[in-house]
């Protein structure tokens, strides 16, 4: 979850592409590493290991696995945990937070982490605008944050906020990052800036576009984890690292096709995981993509700003059958932002308030708001253009690939041209982040608190500059903005849900996307040589991508399972945050925020 100015230099990678096939370092003497050496297939592309500006679901990962949170959701349930806190009070006016910070814990290098580490984390967000790209909505409401000693952390808000204990940003060593000056230094992403942590596992090796590799942290305060290593392998699409994990070269894979997923159940050796989703996946349609000074950015089509527009485009595509087609049913209807794995802020419109798939509404619709079709069928807009809009999708990705020729069928059935332009990842996220897109694919790994999500629809997140990866979709609306204040500081947990619930009514209204679905995760392991991976939630969740470290701390290697494990001790069950890890794959030096899918951002 994040925000704010990017500082970043992009660089080209689509010419890297063909080279990232299957493992340019394929796995060998396996029987010798059985279980002391976790290899994971990513399919996506990273954008930063600098934690203050990663914002793919892979990069994430790399920050969960490598840094301590303050109270990050449980393993068990996603409700916050004791991890760098231990306790926290709040005084009778909601606006001081006072956190018990554990003690005992040390940097990779050896120095005490403290509360001093957490102040200065947030105080580096709160200051510098580049700081604020992947997780500056978490402090925006922040007062002031200090350490009056080592073991205790003082937060004053300007307002109550919600969201106190759902604080998503990963803590770094001040004595390492007080030396850097710029978000744009390259040595962000070197392993002797990122390699300095606290967590379950130090990264220890950075390859760009093949490799990350992480050891075990032997001096870990849960205690050290059952694997020696981590591999992150990266991979060019599904297909290659479904084949790497039939070849034993890897270990655990995600990301799965329905025909992928089906054709890996009941493999020897081989156990599927089908998770229920925290994930929302998305068309975005270009609302007239503006910058924080209100200033036009990119190049979006003018008749997208017209909210009719977008709703008959709504009413247009049939989301059921992107469900039933192309993710083979192992998927559920969107509706808000917040997918149905969290009942309490999910919110579904009524029957007769959805844009259900209606052709012939959406015409009706388009004919009403002023846009004949032509002579040869292309509707024409206000400019006495034709209505020809672009479809933005990922080439890596399957479902970009397949429903993208449905959404074409769709709304030329409705007089709208549209061509794909199906390109990389980071080509994605930078077309996205500068407003340069009609429609395209994306979405959003979402938090089990809604702030995050609801507050990258907001004014405030619109970018300062281009290409600045802040707001999700360009959606700037007042209504939405005073709704989305209110839940914010509503500590009134019924009260809050029905204001969450109200501002993604809004949000649906004004269809500056339109919410597909949340994808059923579907992933697979060597079960021949790992017992089993905790999951979070737990039972029902996913292995990799989580909001914690769970899967990858707590994995049992086979030969050590006993009884079937979970891998995590009760006192682990506690508290937690965050998790995975993450690999290469793209663009020389990566950086921009993108409007992922999933989650992508997480």
């Amino acid at each position: 979850m994040g925000l704010r100015i990017p500082k970043r230099w992009r660089t080209a990678a689509a010419f890297l592409a063909a080279a990232l096939v299957a493992g340019p370092f394929a796995p060998v003497a396996r029987a010798q590493d059985a279980g002391k050496v976790l290899r994971v297939a990513l399919v996506q592309e990273i954008d930063h290991l600098n934690p203050f500006l990663a914002s793919f679901a892979s990069s994430v990962m790399v920050g969960r696995m490598t840094w301590e949170y303050l109270t990050p959701p449980s393993a068990e349930d996603n409700t916050p945990s004791q991890t760098l806190a231990t306790g926290w009070t709040t005084s009778d006016d909601k606006l001081t937070w006072t956190f018990t910070i554990r003690q005992g814990i040390k940097w990779s290098d050896g120095q005490p982490m403290t509360a001093r580490d957490i102040a200065y984390t947030y105080n580096r967000i709160m200051t510098d605008k580049a700081a604020q790209e992947a997780n500056g909505s978490y402090v925006e409401n922040f007062e002031s944050v200090t350490a009056p000693n080592d073991t205790t952390l003082v937060i004053k808000t300007k307002e109550p906020q919600a969201s106190m204990t759902a604080i998503d940003i990963p803590i770094v060593p001040e004595h390492i990052w007080s030396k850097i000056t710029s978000m744009d230094d390259p040595a962000t992403d070197s392993v002797a800036v990122v390699g300095v942590g606290d967590g379950p596992f130090l990264i220890s090796e950075y390859r760009p576009f093949q490799l990350i590799r992480l050891k075990a942290n032997p001096d870990y305060w849960r205690g050290r984890p059952k694997v020696d290593e981590l591999q992150f392998i990266s991979y060019t699409n599904a297909d290659a690292a479904v084949n790497a994990l039939r070849n034993g070269e890897v270990d655990v894979v995600n990301r799965l096709t329905a025909t992928q997923f089906d054709a890996l159940q009941n493999q020897p050796g081989i156990t599927t995981n089908k998770a229920i989703g925290r994930r929302y996946r998305e068309m975005l349609i270009n609302p007239g993509a503006q910058n924080l000074d209100r200033q036009p950015i990119g190049d979006g089509n003018p008749a997208l700003q017209d909210v009719r527009v977008r709703q008959a485009i709504a009413r247009a595509v049939d989301p059921q059958t992107l469900i039933d087609k192309v993710l083979g049913g192992y998927g559920q209807l969107g509706g808000g932002l917040v997918p149905a794995a969290f009942p309490a802020y999910h919110w579904e419109p009524a029957p007769d308030k959805r844009f259900a798939y209606d052709a012939a509404a959406a015409n009706t619709q388009l004919d009403q708001a002023g846009y004949p079709r032509g002579v040869d069928g292309v509707r024409v807009g206000k400019d006495g253009k034709p209505l020809n809009l672009r479809l933005v999708g990922k080439s890596s990705e399957d479902f970009s690939q397949r429903a993208a020729d449905y959404v074409v069928s769709w709304l030329d059935a409705v007089g709208i041209k549209v061509t794909k332009e199906l390109v990389s990842d980071n080509e994605v996220d930078q077309r996205t982040s500068n407003g340069n897109y009609d429609l395209a694919f994306s979405g959003w790994g979402t938090s089990p608190d809604p702030d995050y999500i609801l507050a990258k629809q907001t004014c405030a997140t619109l970018p300062a500059v281009a290409g600045a990866n802040t707001s999700a979709s360009f959606l700037c609306d007042p209504q939405f903005d005073s709704l989305y204040q209110q839940e914010s500081t509503e500590l009134d947990p019924a009260k809050r849900a029905d204001l969450v619930k109200q501002a993604q009514a809004r949000y649906y209204e004004l269809s500056t996307s339109v919410v597909l679905d949340y994808d059923n995760p579907l992933e697979a392991y060597r079960s021949d040589r790992f017992a089993s991976f905790p999951k979070q939630p737990a039972n029902t969740g996913t292995i990799m991508e989580q909001s914690g470290y769970w899967a990858f701390y707590g994995a049992t290697p086979a030969s050590e399972a006993s009884g079937g494990s979970s891998g995590l001790s009760t006192g682990a069950w506690i508290g937690i945050g965050a998790g995975v890890v993450v690999v290469v794959a793209v663009a020389a030096t990566m950086f921009a925020r993108r409007k992922t899918t999933a989650e992508d951002r997480e």
